[in-house]
């Protein structure tokens, strides 16, 4: 059996005194797709920034059975982060970006970079600051992808783009970096439109991790009942976290071993169960 790649043990993260992330313990095993939940201020950035070394922290960070202390270089032999902005270099081109990136980084993988850029359609000596915001986005996946790494991180990566680059954003990574020896942990609000790609969810708020699960497991531990509204007080009894009300009906998410009789019954998509468990809209 394969070591795990990230073990995350007892940390925490305070910002003066407000408690960023509290007491934090997963475990995230090679060849996984893995969602990151959570609010806006729940700690998934935090947490990410934490994995990499980015902030100190209490607790341990282990990576491949070693443990990553704050600015620790090591982490960057394994691991690739995809940020919500990208930190390129507007006066250079687009070549020049890989060239600097080629001669910085030895975990350039040459071979694998001139395939990925051949199918880009990227401008290749375009300065990146004539660059649309999508082909920002593509540059700095492609340079990543570029890596020859065991971890992907993505914190809000598709955040901006429109539908069209989303989609070839994801199937990049699918397509070209993602088999059963490396591990992708993807945080996005954008929960439906990486549903199918996930194996695994995490939910984090207020710091604290609520839930860690396989995706399939987790659903089937939830339904959708779905009641007339003049019935409506036999869903609230039952205090669920959220209550939506469409064309006469009344439904909730709740555990699959609640059962009303006469009622309809249907299967929860993930941002369901997420709200079903967090609460708020």
């Amino acid at each position: 059996m394969n070591s795990p790649s990230y073990e995350i043990r007892n940390v925490s993260k305070h910002y003066g005194k407000f408690k960023a992330l509290d007491s934090v313990n997963l475990t995230l095993n090679p060849g996984k797709i893995i969602g990151l939940l959570g609010k806006n201020g729940a700690g998934k950035s935090t947490l990410m920034r934490c994995m990499l070394g980015f902030l100190s922290h209490d607790g341990d960070v282990v990576l491949n059975e070693n443990i990553i202390h704050h600015r620790d270089h090591r982490v960057f032999e394994q691991v690739a982060f995809i940020p919500d902005v990208s930190g390129l270099d507007d006066r250079l081109t687009v070549k020049q970006t890989m060239d600097y990136i080629k001669n910085v980084n030895p975990r350039w993988n040459d071979t694998l970079a001139e395939k990925l850029f051949s199918i880009s359609n990227l401008p290749i000596n375009k300065k990146v600051s004539k660059l649309s915001k999508g082909m920002k986005t593509k540059l700095y996946l492609l340079i990543t992808l570029s890596l020859d790494v065991n971890f992907l991180l993505l914190d809000e990566p598709t955040l901006g783009l429109d539908i069209a680059y989303r989609k070839e954003f994801f199937n990049i990574i699918l397509g070209e970096f993602f088999d059963e020896t490396k591990s992708i942990l993807i945080s996005t609000h954008e929960v439906e439109e990486v549903e199918d790609m996930l194996q695994e969810i995490i939910i984090i708020d207020n710091g604290s991790i609520l839930l860690h699960e396989d995706v399939e497991s987790l659903k089937a531990r939830f339904h959708i009942i779905t009641l007339p509204i003049d019935r409506a007080a036999e869903l609230d009894a039952l205090q669920p976290k959220l209550i939506s009300k469409t064309l006469g009906f009344i439904s909730a998410v709740l555990p699959s071993t609640v059962e009303i009789k006469d009622a309809t019954y249907s299967r929860p998509n993930l941002a369901d169960i997420f709200l079903a468990v967090v609460g708020g809209n």
